[in-house]
């Protein structure tokens, strides 16, 4: 594990109880049982992970407790949606109220979707379950419109999340996908689980997260699980973000931080009784208990990246590269040094094929490959060669598997240099660690490769003559002409 976020208190033994919140920009909003809805101004000190907390408004006209808030930012308005058993429509910094959504009198849940055309332009969607019904509506002219008619469902929704162009809806018995297809197609999932709590989170990429239990499994749009492996988390949660690459779900002590690709628990943040969770977007993160808030903080990328190559963790480390804000110049470096560190794991792992799969995809120098292997190189070159750590020992059935793949990884190597051995362009081959000799004539690489491969074809031929010394061949039966 490694650190990726750090919890800083925002607010702490606030005397309302807290049932909900939601965050955009340096604004959170926090909506609590009494019926009070606050707006806090969240402002980072430059240069450390202090921050200062103003309430700015605060709001004590509902006369029964806010059950959910969601904040959606589009670029015609600042729309605050607050359930009090309806859905009332508030601007965010006025707390004026805008709208009132009449047909959804008893509602008990609802989520939103801002869809983005190829326009550019923004589009909102919601879903509000009232009693058995789901309705749909879209936002336009700061107002809500029925997107078409309701559709009835099995039980009372308790959670559920938009998924592309369905509708993800967990039961207190079962999960269902309402397709939006014009005709409101429901697909059966699957049960719940033991604990009868449904649990639907949407994910950055369209999808959604399902719980069952302790376990999370991700669907996309047909229903149809699109990972593996189910995430396994340590306890039941009670609510989940998506943070690419992160998924931080809050347990009933503490919040875990896992990776859906690869499949890795990352960070265990202990919090007094976390209950919600919340973002402003990417790098954003709020999580409450009924008194108390905290921000997790990211870990900047550079640390993080450097403690997972010390834990060899070379994929998320990737992840990370790629999402660093770096120059293209230096990503591109570090994404490449990563790279060569994460074959050069693969081939000390004994994944031999793995690993010159993706040395040929980054043109790594074919001599610092062959270098991996004993005795193919020449001393005084082989020694100029420097590697991460210390080479595995091989031996036997392992040196003659490792033989086989660097025979598959060099034979199109050759042809290729081979077709280009007149040309006139520079050739320069990657080197995996920085400071090391790389060969740049064309002809000098084809020597070193075709010695390579002729070694490797007489060591696998003399592998094959001691299988075979024992067999006996018959001599071939005469034939009549």
């Amino acid at each position: 594990m490694h650190d990726a976020y750090e919890p800083v208190p925002i607010l702490e033994k606030l005397p309302l109880q807290i049932d909900c919140l939601a965050a955009w920009d340096d604004w959170l909003l926090v909506g609590t049982k009494p019926g009070h809805l606050l707006l806090y101004r969240i402002k980072k000190d430059a240069g450390t992970n202090r921050f200062e907390v103003t309430l700015e408004k605060s709001n004590k006209n509902f006369s029964k407790k806010i059950q959910n808030c969601v904040v959606s930012v589009s670029a015609v308005s600042l729309p605050s949606f607050v359930s009090e058993n309806n859905i009332h429509v508030h601007d965010l910094l006025t707390f004026q109220q805008i709208t009132v959504v009449s047909k959804a009198r008893g509602a008990s849940l609802f989520a939103c979707d801002l869809q983005q055309s190829s326009s550019g332009e923004a589009k909102l969607r919601m879903c509000v379950a009232v009693k058995r019904k789901i309705q749909l509506y879209y936002w336009k002219d700061r107002e809500f419109h029925e997107l078409q008619g309701d559709f009835a469902a099995p039980d009372i929704p308790k959670s559920m999340a938009w998924c592309e162009n369905s509708i993800c809806v967990g039961f207190k018995r079962d999960y269902y996908l309402i397709r939006m297809d014009g005709r409101g197609s429901v697909k059966e999932l699957f049960p719940t689980g033991k604990q009868l709590e449904p649990l639907v989170a949407p994910l950055a990429d369209g999808k959604v997260a399902v719980g069952q239990d302790d376990l999370t499994v991700v669907l996309n749009e047909e229903g149809v699980c699109t990972q593996k492996c189910a995430l396994n988390w340590t306890d039941i949660p009670v609510a989940m973000e998506h943070q690419p690459p992160y998924i931080i779900a809050v347990l009933p002590r503490y919040v875990e931080i896992r990776t859906l690709e690869p499949r890795l628990l990352v960070q265990s943040v202990e919090l007094q009784r976390p209950r919600f969770i919340t973002s402003a977007g990417s790098n954003v993160v709020y999580v409450a208990s009924n008194h108390f808030v905290w921000r997790l903080v990211p870990i900047s990328i550079a640390s993080q990246i450097r403690q997972l190559l010390q834990d060899k963790q070379f994929e998320l480390a990737l992840q990370l590269a790629i999402m660093k804000d770096d120059s293209d110049a230096d990503k591109r470096q570090q994404i490449h040094h990563i790279q060569n560190l994460f074959a050069f794991n693969l081939f000390c792992q004994k994944r031999f094929d793995d690993s010159m799969q993706v040395f040929a995809k980054l043109g790594t120098d074919p001599t610092h490959v062959i270098g991996l292997y004993p005795d193919l190189l020449p001393s005084d070159y082989r020694k100029q060669l420097h590697y991460p750590n210390p080479l595995p020992v091989l031996s036997g059935a392992e040196l003659e598997k490792a033989h086989l793949a660097l025979i598959d990884y060099l034979t199109p190597k050759r042809s290729h240099l081979v077709k280009q051995l007149n040309d006139s362009d520079p050739f320069t081959p990657s080197p995996p660690m920085e400071g090391t000799p790389t060969i740049k004539s064309r002809k000098k690489l084809l020597q070193i490769i075709d010695t390579t491969l002729l070694k490797c074809y007489l060591h696998v031929r003399s592998a094959i003559v001691q299988l075979c010394r024992f067999c006996w061949i018959s001599p071939p039966k005469p034939t009549l002409l």
